[in-house]
């Protein structure tokens, strides 16, 4: 019987020591005969302790480190680590639900365009006429409607030639791409590289899969090519999530030459990439990564800006060959999704209802845009005529937390470039404005006439 009290008696044992020390160690930690910062004898003065050989300490503290029971520092010793669970997600949620009467610009809504009846009454008909029974879980068979719909959906002229074999379906674009970092990571210390500024999401997938995440400088034309070549030979990296034609917050358009760059260094450092292409919901003038590098390029996009957010309906263009893994991936977190889900997207796409539901979503965005620009087109805005949202610049005298609580206390909510930077980065000074479908033209336009008189008026609301 293995000894759980710490220092182990080899007395009798039949196992390799390595393994009685370890299975030790962890009664003594899990016991808390060993408390967590308690550090342990070096690997040569255990080793005579216990008469037993220094290989078979440092092999029992490798694995322990490993494990997560130890840690060493360089100069200090090996000690004790606190193993218990982190948060695995920050507290922020990433879905924004306004608990107040206030105009809230904070998150990116659809705007009702009429699809509740659309989806309504796609859903009677699917239910009345599939073929398919609803009591299994859907397969690769049952699903290529949908992902055969999703190529059309998608056009010949953004991601490269793809088929439907290269298409797996996820639960919204979030699920699609914790399934693209999982068939991209690897190794003890994952690293995954971003925009400087970027959507929180990518944080939160990062935490969840236990990777670092580096974020790259950027300038107006999106991350700039030389800080990215610097961070992959600082942190190395197997992973770039970026968003090349329409980033959130910042509303940058990457042009073709920069996406060239970058696919440049990606196939130099062997490097994968994952394009969220959600926001974008006009023409594109630049093809996607995708299409420039076919073999290491992940193309994302979903229905939830384009058509219903209650969707929740993604989709996942693999590199060459890599569809299979990532189906498996997919497969080992939910199986798939729900057939009735399944069909009744594809009929919205094919019947052509689903690009009805987009073009009108983009009349009204392009309207609110246009509103926006109006009002706020004498500031340093950054914008796109089919994006949601603005991303403004603040003038001399604004801190970003001053000017959104200013603006709180006017009852408008909007969001800080804060929000978007990683944990060591340094935030612009800039807020992201969103264009809120929900409230009317009228009151946007109120809401953005008190921004821009505030702006012009930053000593009265200095900070004491």
């Amino acid at each position: 019987m293995i000894d759980t009290i710490w220092p182990p008696s080899f007395v009798g044992c039949t196992d390799p020591k390595y393994i009685v020390l370890i299975q030790s160690l962890r009664g003594a930690v899990r016991s808390g005969q060993l408390p967590v910062g308690e550090k342990l004898p070096p690997v040569r003065e255990l080793a005579w302790q216990l008469s037993i050989t220094p290989g078979t300490v440092a092999r029992a503290y490798k694995l322990a480190v490993e494990e997560g029971l130890l840690e060493t520092t360089v100069g200090r010793g090996t000690f004790v680590a606190d193993s218990r669970p982190e948060t695995v997600l920050p507290p922020e949620p990433l879905i924004s639900v306004s608990q107040t009467d206030d105009l809230d610009l904070r998150a990116v809504r659809v705007p009702d365009v009429g699809q509740d009846l659309v989806i309504r009454t796609t859903m009677t008909k699917v239910a009345a006429e599939s073929p398919i029974t609803y009591l299994a879980c859907s397969s690769s068979a049952t699903d290529f409607h949908a992902r055969q719909a999703v190529v059309n959906w998608i056009g010949p002229d953004v991601a490269g030639r793809i088929a439907a074999e290269d298409v797996v379906l996820t639960l919204g674009a979030q699920n699609a791409c914790v399934t693209a970092l999982q068939c991209c990571l690897h190794g003890a210390h994952p690293v995954i590289l971003t925009e400087a500024v970027t959507f929180p999401g990518v944080r939160h997938a990062g935490r969840l899969l236990r990777a670092e995440v580096i974020g790259v400088e950027m300038d107006d034309q999106g991350m700039r090519p030389e800080k990215l070549e610097e961070a992959l030979r600082r942190h190395g990296g197997q992973v770039l999530v970026t968003s090349a034609q329409a980033h959130s917050p910042t509303a940058i358009h990457v042009p073709l030459e920069r996406r060239q760059e970058i696919a440049a260094l990606a196939r130099r450092y062997n490097l994968q990439i994952i394009e969220d292409d959600c926001h974008a919901l006009g023409p594109t003038d630049a093809p996607s990564y995708r299409a420039l590098c076919p073999d290491r390029a992940w193309y994302i996009g979903s229905l939830t800006k384009s058509v219903s957010a209650a969707l929740r309906f993604g989709y996942l263009v693999a590199p060459e060959g890599n569809a299979q893994t990532a189906r498996h991936v997919a497969q080992s977190m939910f199986y798939g999704l729900p057939q009735p889900m399944l069909d009744l997207c594809a009929e919205l796409i094919i019947s052509g209802q689903a690009q009805k539901i987009r073009e009108a979503i983009v009349r009204f965005t392009q309207k609110r845009v246009q509103l926006a620009v109006n009002v706020l087109g004498s500031w340093d805005i950054r914008w796109r005529p089919f994006v949601p949202f603005i991303w403004l610049k603040l003038p001399q005298g604004w801190r970003g937390s001053t000017f959104v609580r200013v603006c709180d206390a006017e009852g408008i909510r909007i969001k800080s470039a804060d929000e978007y930077v990683l944990a060591d980065g340094k935030a612009p000074n800039a807020v992201r404005i969103a264009l809120a479908p929900e409230i009317s033209e009228a009151e946007l336009q109120v809401a953005l006439e008190t921004m821009s008189d505030l702006l012009a008026k930053p000593l009265q609301h200095a900070p004491v």
